[in-house]
């Protein structure tokens, strides 16, 4: 082991500038063991300074100019008092020492050290009864320990009696064995691998990295951050910038590159601690007997030392366990990096904030792909359209640019343009190839299906709506897609009140191509059929098979096609099946039994066929079909949770209500002819969301529709029919949206919403927010204590206020008098006032009231208008920024 002296240097220090590489000194070493040992240096490409070639400096000197002091401690040194004092000198110099015992063991100079300092104590008037132990207290000596002086000379003492380094015998063969190993020690510490090779052209790194070098900057004690992302999006290449650019102020640092793969290679769990530790202790290979013993030393080593550590690659929490067990185990001012395609391992460690690795630009992209493929920072004339069409088609991966680019790099036209036609069916094998590890990564073969069906399905779609129908197929849908999230296979994409699924092109490529490689060459034996070429010559040939569980044909309206029903004879177990514009004539009892979605534009029929069994459907989506009903004859379905016949213009009336038990959502959308909407719609007690927007035809609702008391949205624009909403509406608890305008209404309960933006109309949260974070009161006013939600600062509140207007007071609706807020536990009373005159941005008022409101107070909101208006209920809801507990940073 190297005994380190380490001293603290300000950046700003000029680096010195060191004449040799090793300073080499000794007494009584042969002659020729001297020269040979003389010639493996020199041999290695090292300058050395020989002690006894010293003409014009002084040793001293000598030993400043030099950037690694090899000191052979032979029997002749041990002997001296004069040597023993000299060497404690050299270890006091901020250098890496290394000790060569030849003609002598390590225990023999330890004893000689600890005698001399005897000698030396007695000389200094220490008692001769004392004990080592007392004396070395005394003098500020710890025989076994490393570092934690602040006086160079009291560490170099205990550094003295601890050097550990090569032990030579007199056998000249394995003298010469020996010495090959030290010379390699000495050329790796000599290797000064300040810098790690980062990229040949690194583009946009320097405005992806500024967040991340200033928040490990500013940031205090030990810090651990993580860099988070899909597969190719640079994580390891920031990582390495970052590193360059910071580690240079710490002594000790480490980049453990690649530690997935390093991981599963035998005894890979022990060499990548041995990795971390010779790389922060600058020492060659430490062989470590085991796991357990390398956690401890790690620790132990690591605990009083500031260093800045690198963990690329990791994807299971036992490789943190393993070289990052807690913050315990490193010194104070030590910054640690992780990067990882999946979230959750950063849950777990509680790094301090995760930094979500952005794709790049158009720019940036262009100018990354032309680097690799023409050699210059834009493309070449001919091939701009081109070369947009591939950046296009790489969504800003730096992976898939830098691999395209160089693939095409001088090609000719044609070339690229077979190329671009190739990649809309088959990915390039490099890209796919990095992309699939996070699919095997996957650890059960369920979220495996789930991701398979997300590719081919439900891109675009709700993640509820998902959820849903997955949840219907068995696949745990929610557990599943969250895992998806933090494994960076699927993102979730924000549109108004909805969360929608989605992914990056290339993952989704990926996706679909592992779904081929289960059968390249019959694609009736797939899982899935999606690519509609295929897909026509199985159904046009009549060889479905019974492995497929998903089926999409999507064809254009000006290309519809038609097939018999029995096409689908053989597809037993098809759960999922996407059809737009697709004519399927015959028996329907030939489609599978097994069907949960059925998702069909442009459906032809008047109805459902009587003989078309959906019993175990979970969801049924007929937009744009020629419905007249739903149903000739109505089937009792269990399991089905939304209905969506939306822009059905031929639709007059709607289903028995009563066959569909557990109904969620009933979207009836743009249906001009419905004119009747069943009675039995009262007993829909799982309704949540009722949608008649633009049903023009609709004069009234049934009475049963206030019974709906799980009803929290319910849709009612464009309805021009409609004069009137009953009071029973108030029996509709869980109502929080209600869209009643470009109605005939002229009274009805209006929603109000009020943020810090002030008031106006609008849809509130409703079941996308959590009880605790929603209070509702009797009248014009509401008390509740404001909780504590871990991670979470409270941002602003909605106001919601239900209540009865007429025609008269309509007008003036919209400008309550005040919104009094009093805070009970401090004592304290503020008023948000609005009127006509108010802007409509009036942020001050609203932001003095959100920051007197803490955890804990107990909080009463009082409304009162400018007119008599009977208001039913107050509702608040508190608005919280974003999960920070997470913290992600885009």
């Amino acid at each position: 082991m190297f005994s380190l002296a380490s001293s603290s240097s300000s950046q700003s220090k000029p680096k010195l500038t060191f004449e040799y590489d090793v300073f080499f000194t000794f007494d009584g070493l042969g002659s020729r063991l001297r020269t040979f040992l003389e010639k493996c240096l020199s041999d290695a490409g090292m300058k050395t300074c020989i002690h006894d070639m010293v003409r014009d400096y002084s040793r001293w000197r000598m030993i400043e100019r030099c950037r690694i002091v090899m000191v052979v401690i032979t029997p002749e040194l041990v002997a001296s008092d004069i040597c023993l004092d000299r060497l404690k000198k050299i270890i006091s110099y901020p250098k890496t020492v290394l000790p060569l015992f030849y003609g002598v063991s390590h225990d023999e100079f330890r004893m000689q050290f600890e005698s001399f300092y005897l000698r030396k104590f007695r000389i200094e008037g220490i008692p001769d009864g004392a004990n080592l132990s007392e004396l070395s207290e005394a003098y500020g000596l710890r025989l076994w320990e490393f570092g934690g002086y602040r006086n160079p000379q009291r560490r170099a003492n205990a550094e003295c009696s601890s050097l550990y380094g090569f032990t030579l015998s007199h056998d000249f063969g394995i003298e010469a064995e020996l010495l090959d190993d030290v010379v390699k020690t000495i050329t790796m510490r000599l290797d000064n691998r300040e810098y790690i090779f980062v990229a040949h052209h690194p583009v946009g790194l320097e405005s992806r990295m500024q967040d991340i070098i200033q928040f490990l900057s500013e940031s205090n004690g030990i810090t651990i951050i993580g860099i988070w992302g899909m597969g190719g999006i640079g994580k390891t290449t920031m990582a390495k910038t970052i590193y360059n650019e910071m580690g240079q102020s710490f002594v000790g640092k480490s980049f453990l590159a690649n530690i997935r793969e390093v991981w599963k290679q035998d005894n890979g769990q022990v060499y990548l601690q041995g990795q971390l530790l010779s790389s922060i202790l600058r020492t060659r290979r430490i062989n470590l007997l085991n796991v357990g013993i390398g956690k401890s030393i790690i620790k132990q080593s690591l605990c009083q030392k500031r260093v800045f550590l690198v963990l690329d690659d990791v994807d299971n929490e036992d490789q943190l366990k393993v070289l990052c067990g807690s913050r315990q185990w490193f010194g104070h001012g030590s910054r640690i990096i992780i990067t990882t395609r999946d979230e959750r391992l950063l849950q777990i460690l509680q790094v301090d904030k995760v930094f979500n690795v952005r794709g790049m630009d158009d720019n940036e992209s262009i100018e990354l792909f032309s680097w690799h493929a023409f050699k210059q920072a834009l493309p070449e004339r001919n091939f701009t359209e081109l070369s947009r069409k591939v950046v296009a088609y790489c969504r800003g991966l730096p992976l898939a640019l830098e691999i395209l680019g160089s693939y095409l790099f001088d090609r000719k036209i044609p070339y690229w343009e077979s190329t671009l036609s190739k990649l809309e069916r088959i990915p390039d094998g490099k890209i796919y190839e990095i992309l699939k590890i996070s699919y095997d990564d996957l650890s059960e073969q369920i979220e495996k299906e789930l991701f398979l069906d997300i590719c081919c399905f439900f891109i675009g779609k709700d993640r509820s709506y998902a959820i849903q129908v997955l949840d219907g197929c068995g696949l745990y849908a929610e557990t599943g897609i969250t895992h998806l999230i933090e494994r960076s296979l699927v993102k979730v994409v924000k549109s108004g009140n909805k969360s929608i699924l989605d992914m990056h092109g290339l993952i989704r490529d990926m996706g679909r191509e592992i779904i081929r490689g289960q059968s390249p060459e019959e694609p009736e034996k797939r899982t899935i059929l999606c690519f509609n070429d295929e897909v026509l010559d199985v159904l046009e040939s009549n060889t479905g098979t019974i492995a497929t569980k998903g089926l999409s044909l999507k064809m254009p309206r000006s290309n519809s096609v038609s097939f018999g029903t029995n096409a689908f004879k053989n597809m037993k177990r098809l759960r999922l099946l996407n059809l737009d514009n697709v004519q399927l004539n015959g028996e329907y009892d030939y489609l599978s039994k097994e069907l949960r979605w059925l998702c069909w534009r442009g459906f032809l029929l008047e109805s459902l066929p009587t003989d078309f069994n959906v019993k175990k459907i979970v969801a049924i989506d007929l937009k744009w079909s020629n419905l007249t009903k739903v149903w000739e004859k109505s089937q009792v379905l269990e399991s089905l949770k939304t209905l969506n016949v939306s822009h059905s213009h031929y639709l007059t009336e709607t289903p028995d209500f009563s066959k569909l038990p557990h109904l969620e959502k009933l979207i009836l959308k743009d249906c001009p002819r419905l004119s009747m909407i069943h009675p039995s719609i009262g007993n829909l007690r799982h309704l949540i969301m009722l949608n008649l927007k633009n049903c023009i035809g609709l004069e009234h609702l049934p009475r049963s529709i206030y019974d709906l008391k799980s009803l929290r949205t319910l849709n009612l624009f464009g309805c021009s029919k409609i004069e009137r909403l009953d009071e029973d509406i108030e029996k509709m608890e869980s109502l929080t949206v209600l869209v009643a305008t470009q109605t005939a209404i002229t009274q009805a309960p209006i929603s109000l919403g009020w943020n810090e933006k002030g008031f106006g109309v609008n849809s509130l949260p409703g079941d996308n927010y959590p009880h605790w974070q929603n209070f509702k009161g009797e009248g014009c006013s509401i008390c509740f204590e404001v909780p504590k939600i871990i991670g979470r600062s409270l941002k602003g509140l909605i106001l919601c206020i239900i209540y009865l207007s007429s025609q008269d007071n309509m007008t003036s609706v919209y400008y309550p008098v005040g919104v009094l807020v009093s805070n009970h536990t401090k004592g304290t009373i503020k008023l948000y006032q609005k009127d006509a005159t108010t802007a409509s941005n009036d942020e001050d008022n609203w932001q003095d009231i959100i920051s007197n409101l803490e955890t804990g107070n107990r909080v009463e909101v009082i409304v009162t208008f400018a007119c008599e208006l009977k208001v039913k209920h107050t509702v608040v809801y508190l608005v919280y920024d974003e999960d920070a507990i997470k913290r992600i940073m885009y």
